[in-house]
This record gives structure tokens, C-alpha cells and sequence, in this order.
């Protein structure tokens, strides 16, 4: 963004006062990664895509006096209308998806227009725009997927790690961060309890069940940190804690009794975020990995590859065989943060 170089060519080109796109916009990553761009960077335009009129009118009384602010209403399923939003903008953040598990699996055609159909359109839209850069965000269930949500972000990922084969040497780079499940936002698991406990019973799929967490804002830092290093075709794997849900029920309601219910169809019991069969083609880093695309010997480019250390044969990455645990005290301290 304004120190986000276009770093992604051997010039290293310096680019000030960007225009950056946000798809998605109004959701819970939007809404964390405007204030937070805004500050950091200090662009010349933020546009907020979205297809919701509502959360963009709300939105937008917060930012009624800050003329970077774009708001625009459209569809990454419309690929005209991407064409106008994408015209004269520098970097694309692609937040937008259909994410609810169960809304998926009743769901099929739907969740497939918007997860692969409206990335193909982003993808071509930036393309045909000369977009610089763009990250795309994942999620820990493209990795082995089990359930629809999953399966399209993993087309998803795919189709944005070859879009640098489509744009060229000298066109747009993409790149993708994938994270597990972000501590309060909507659909996620704390604010559920958190609605819950006063009932005095909290529903648990299964006691041995372990969830990745990571913060919004740490979320956020991904994405910049995906532009700052970003050649193209990268995953981004960011090292976060885990949790039990046991335990983050008890912190959460302590009097509450827990209701072991059995998982719900398309749920995993450990969250995924690198599979063994990625591990030839991962490389770690002091506080987050790289899985590097295999395709066009990408996963050899030492341009892509940089400082990183080849992990093991057979190496995983899985919210149950995590080093790094949340401890009672900090997910306390940001239950106290967020929940005043």
C-alpha cells in the first residue's frame, strides 16, 4: 500500500498513495482492514466492494468525512461490473465468499458461483485492468476438504496461484494467506458461546475437538505482509495457536454445562491449515510458512523461496499437533477487549 512496493518485479518499483479494492468489504475482514490500511499506509483511494446496501450505508456513516472512502455496490458473480470497479486500481484484497458450512451444503450452485465462478472473475478482472498485486484470503478448509466450503476454496486457490501464469512475467501477481478461525467474527464460534451462555447449557460437537485462532488484526498483518514479499503464487501460512473447544468453553461459561452433541456434517475434528502432502513444497519462516506452487517449478524459485527453510518429509500443519497453544489468560484478555 503506500510502503506496499510493487516489490513484486526486480525493480522494485516504489509505489505512493495506492488504490486499493477490498471485495467483501463490509464483512468482518473489511472491517478490520480499512481503519487499520488507512493508518498504516495512507492511500489515495480504499473502495469497499460489496453486495450489501445495508452494511455499506452503515459502514460508511464511520467514514462520512474521510474522502479516501469509496463505496461501491456489485457482485464478484458480475464480471462487467467488476471491470468498472477494478478500473484504475492498484492492489486488490479479495475478501468476498459464501463461508458458512451448512449454508454451502444446501447450497451447492450458489456457493460455487461466488467461491470459483467469482474468482475467475477477479482474476480476470485485475488482469484486464493491470492490477498490480492481489491476495486473495483462504481458509484452513481448503486444505483436504471435506465439505463444499472447503472444496471451492481450494479450486479458488488454485485458480489464484495460476493466474501468474496468465498475466505474465511483467502483469498482475497473486497470491493467497490462509488462516484458521478469526477470534469474534461473525458465524465463528466465540460470539455463538458467548450468545449461549446464559441459557446455561453450551452445545460441544465432540470435547477432543482443537480449533486454530488468530485476531483480525493479525489477520490483516498477513495480507501486508503477503504484499510486501509476494512474487506470485504464494501461500501464506501464518503461525497462530490453538485451542481446545473445551477449554474455550469453560473460560468463555464457566457455570454452563457442556452438551456433547457429535460433529455436524462437513466438520473436521482438528483443523488443517498444511497437509503432509503440501510438506515437499513448504518452506518456514520465524512466524509464518510459504507453500509454494509446484507448477512451473515455482516451488524451486529462490525468488520465491527466499530465507525459508524446507520443513520435513511428512510435516502437517494441524490445530492438534500445534507448538503454540492459547493459554486461559490471553484468550480472557481478548474476550475482556472485545466483549466489554
Amino acid at each position: 500500500m503506500a510502503l506496499i512496493l510493487d516489490i513484486f518485479n526486480e525493480h522494485h518499483i516504489m509505489i505512493k498513495n495506492p488504490v486499493i479494492l477490498v471485495t467483501g468489504g463490509t464483512g468482518s475482514f473489511g472491517n478490520a482492514f480499512v481503519p487499520m490500511t488507512l493508518a498504516k499506509y495512507n492511500p489515495k483511494k480504499l473502495i469497499v466492494l460489496s453486495r450489501d446496501e445495508m452494511k455499506q450505508w452503515e459502514m460508511a456513516k464511520k467514514y462520512q468525512d474521510d474522502s479516501r472512502i469509496r463505496f461501491f455496490i456489485g457482485d464478484v458473480r458480475d464480471k462487467e461490473r467488476l471491470h468498472r470497479a477494478f478500473n484504475g486500481v492498484d492492489y486488490v484484497v479479495h475478501a468476498a465468499a459464501t463461508k458458512i458450512v451448512p449454508t454451502a451444503e444446501y447450497n451447492p450452485f450458489e456457493c460455487v458461483k461466488t467461491n470459483v465462478i467469482g474468482a475467475m472473475n477477479v482474476i480476470d478482472a485485475c488482469i484486464d485492468n493491470k492490477v498490480k498485486g492481489v491476495v486473495a484470503l483462504s481458509t484452513d478448509k481448503a486444505s483436504s476438504p471435506i465439505n463444499l466450503y472447503g472444496a471451492t476454496k481450494l479450486a479458488s486457490d488454485k485458480l489464484f496461484v495460476a493466474g501468474n501464469a496468465y498475466s505474465g512475467e511483467h502483469g498482475t501477481k497473486f497470491s493467497v494467506v490462509r488462516y484458521g478461525n478469526v477470534m469474534g467474527s461473525r458465524g465463528s464460534v466465540i460470539p455463538f458461546f458467548m450468545a449461549m451462555r446464559d441459557k446455561g447449557v453450551l452445545p460441544i460437537t465432540d470435547e477432543r475437538m482443537t480449533r486454530f485462532m488468530i485476531s483480525l488484526e493479525t489477520g490483516v498483518q498477513l495480507v501486508w505482509k503477503a504484499f510486501e514479499d509476494m512474487v506470485g503464487g504464494e501461500i501464506y501460512v501464518k503461525k497462530i495457536p490453538s485451542i481446545k473447544i473445551t477449554q474455550l468453553a469453560r473460560v468463555i461459561a464457566p457455570n454452563c454445562k457442556l452438551e456433547f452433541i457429535g460433529i455436524r456434517p462437513g466438520e473436521k475434528l482438528h483443523e488443517q491449515m498444511i497437509g503432509e502432502d503440501e510438506a515437499y513444497c513448504t518452506f518456514e519462516y520465524p512466524d509464518y510458512y510459504k507453500v509454494l506452487p509446484a507448477i512451473n517449478n515455482w516451488n524451486a524459485s529462490p525468488s520465491r523461496i527466499k530465507e525459508g527453510k524446507s520443513v520435513h518429509e511428512g510435516f502437517s500443519y494441524t490445530s492438534n499437533n500445534n507448538t503454540q497453544w492459547m493459554t486461559d489468560d490471553q484468550l480472557q484478555n481478548f474476550l475482556d477487549s472485545e466483549y466489554k
